[in-house]
């Protein structure tokens, strides 16, 4: 009989049968081992545990411990799911179903209509039977020509056959009378697949091009065992709370809508209000910085995105430019860094002006795609908090350090205190996405390590997350999801000052050339405020809230001469102070103000108009506190001047 040879992670090589099942392999090493296998890999491909081996080489099996068994778990649960949906609608259709950072989903078409979040029990009762009934699950390889009659009934399962190289053996798993397309990385049976939930459901078009079908996405997520499913739905549930589309519905701070784009917000009155303090707040600490604000258009020369190398770069991410017909063409400009470029070559400068800082909210627009929108979190035009650095070589670690200390000193008038730092460096394989010059990177890449060690932080290191021109440190925070994304980044660029020929004139008299500091302290004022939204559950601290006084008159007839005296005096004084006048119970106007998470609700009646006082309920607070209106003055101004801190954060 023929023989292949195995080699273990272990460096051990045996001998074993052609066609031997990593089943086999495993429960020649031990039973228990064989309990916990998920899957086999074989020359880094996934191998079923139920597949036959026809060849040698190197091999590890995956076991329910790692982190990676998790992933597989979830795309037999899509594969699962999509087994239960068949048997429930005969004439559906599939598009591709894969595992995601937290569940599974499958694209559908169903000829008879879209799946509701009611019938969920219906299928997951369909699954769970699926489960019991303990199906293998095989992998197979078939022509395409047996994939297309197979698959002959569904249209995306066949254009996906189709986009394959034309030699190519088609990859099929087995479980039971139901078929997939897929090339492995399953559990070895249905009965594996115990502790899932379906979750919700979306639109998605069709491989995420607008122009193809609108399909319906549905979601789930599975684990090992009861205790983790039920701690994500709970997790969920939480998220579902912080949402900032919910809540910024609930607070009217903004809104989409096809009739004005996708991806194009509109700020209500209430939203507005979030943004323009946190512009101003910014736009302040960059002054007392040393930075120079300035505004550009948003508009310009498609050549300027071509010197710069965008358009190499990143032209699939940027908007068509427009032709004006005499031979220029503008183009929506996808970055800020080009235009500040410009504001540093308008003038010659010395080396006696370096480090030289320029900043802008500069409004920025993104060619995303429609499935990828998300609120303010994913959008097509955003406005970044930018900042560029013109520096001397000698000038970089200590620059990098103040720009670092800036961005902490901003956490923490925000009250973020999660996060970590990663140096994100090139892929030195990907010649394409990343400038092609060894020096330039090996030179940018140490100095940011060294300024990092420098000053003592902790920091993690990602090879293939830096800018196609220069290594960047970027600020990992933690959302109200569960995720991670990032909030600021540092970025060092000795490449665009070459492409722009950008100099200096030094203390020599010569010509030299700057480097350039690209940063972003708190994104783009869209994500942050859907950050802040999420964090704070709506619940701004008083300095950011829309409304941070809310007058209620006990009787409105007796007592709304003082409250609207108190209203009109404090928005002089720049607090955003509103008068309720509504003709509804006192309790209810509470309760309202309360709902809406305004900061100070004042009720004034008899005894505050006598005594020029205030009775002050805070939101979160079921007690009431009446203070002379001077003191709750006061008290009012030192909570927005001191950021909402707690009195152990103060400065």
């Amino acid at each position: 009989m023929a023989q292949i040879e195995i080699k273990f992670p272990d460096g051990a090589v045996k001998e074993f049968a052609t066609g031997i099942t990593p089943l086999e392999v495993a429960n020649g090493i031990s039973k228990s081992l064989a309990k916990k296998a998920v899957s086999g890999r074989l020359n880094g491909e996934y191998v079923g545990m139920h597949d036959a081996m026809e060849v040698g080489g190197d091999f590890e099996l995956i076991t329910k411990d790692s982190d990676e068994a998790l992933r597989l778990l979830r795309h037999s649960a899509s594969h699962l799911m999509a087994q239960a949906l068949k048997r429930l609608h005969p004439d559906m259709h599939f598009g591709v179903g894969p595992a995601i950072d937290n569940g599974f989903y499958y694209d559908t078409d169903n000829a008879d209509g879209q799946v509701s979040v009611e019938e969920f029990p219906e299928i997951e009762k369909i699954m769970h039977k699926i489960v019991k009934e303990n199906l293998p699950i095989v992998s197979h390889q078939i022509s395409r020509t047996e994939a297309l009659e197979m698959f002959k009934d569904d249209p995306y399962k066949v254009e996906l056959i189709n986009d394959l190289p034309a030699d190519e053996k088609i990859s099929i798993a087995v479980q039971g009378e139901h078929v997939e397309l897929d090339k492995g990385g399953l559990v070895p049976s249905t009965g594996w697949i115990k502790h899932f939930k379906l979750t919700s459901v979306a639109g998605a078009y069709w491989r995420g091009k607008s122009s193809n079908p609108m399909l319906q996405r549905i979601y789930g997520t599975a684990f090992w065992n009861d205790e983790d499913l039920e701690a994500e739905l709970k997790r969920r549930e939480e998220a579902k709370e912080r949402d900032h589309r919910r809540i910024g519905a609930q607070q009217d701070l903004f809104f989409t809508s096809q009739e004005v784009g996708s991806g194009l917000p509109v700020w209500m009155p209430n939203g507005a209000a979030i943004r323009r303090t946190l512009e101003r707040y910014i736009v302040d600490r960059e002054l007392e910085a040393g930075y120079e604000h300035v505004y550009t258009p948003i508009l310009s020369n498609l050549e300027l995105y071509k010197t710069s190398g965008h358009w190499d770069h990143y032209h699939e991410d940027m908007f068509p430019p427009m032709d004006m017909g005499d031979g220029e063409f503008l183009e929506l400009r996808p970055m800020n860094c080009p235009s500040h470029i410009q504001v540093y070559k308008h003038h010659p400068r010395s080396y006696k002006e370096l480090p030289l800082r320029i900043a802008e909210l500069g409004m920025m627009h993104r060619y995303e795609k429609s499935g990828a929108l998300t609120g303010l979190s994913r959008v097509r035009e955003m406005t970044l908090n930018d900042g560029h650095t013109f520096v001397t070589l000698d000038q970089i670690e200590d620059e990098f350090k103040n720009i670092l200390n800036l961005m902490i000193d901003v956490y923490d008038d925000f009250d973020i205190n999660e996060y970590r730092f990663r140096l994100s460096y090139r892929d030195p394989e990907n010649t394409e996405k990343y400038f092609d010059d060894d020096e330039m990177w090996a030179k940018s890449q140490t100095m940011l390590k060294a300024a990092m060690d420098d000053m003592g932080l902790d920091y993690f290191e990602a090879e293939g997350e830096a800018a196609f021109y220069g290594p960047k440190l970027d600020v990992q925070i933690k959302t109200a999801l569960g995720g991670e994304e990032t909030l600021s980044t540092i970025q060092l660029d000795f490449l665009l000052p070459e492409k722009f020929d950008l100099n200096y004139i030094g203390a020599d008299g010569e010509k030299h050339r700057p480097v350039m500091i690209h940063r972003g302290v708190i994104s783009t004022m869209e994500r942050f405020t859907a950050h802040l939204i999420e964090m704070y559950k709506g619940a701004f601290p008083t300095w950011l809230a829309p409304h941070q006084v809310r007058v209620i008159p006990v009787n409105r007839e007796a007592h709304s001469e003082y409250a609207k005296t108190i209203v009109d005096e404090l928005k002089h004084e720049g607090i955003r102070a509103e008068y309720d006048e509504r003709n509804e119970k006192l309790g209810y106007l509470i309760r309202d103000a309360q709902s809406l998470k305004i900061p100070y609700t004042l009720v004034i009646g008899d005894d505050e108009k006598a005594h020029q006082s205030v009775t002050i309920r805070q939101f979160g607070s079921r007690a009431t506190e009446t203070l002379p209106y001077q003191d709750f003055k006061e008290k009012l101004f030192a909570d927005i001047a001191n950021y909402s801190r707690s009195e152990g954060k103060a400065e």
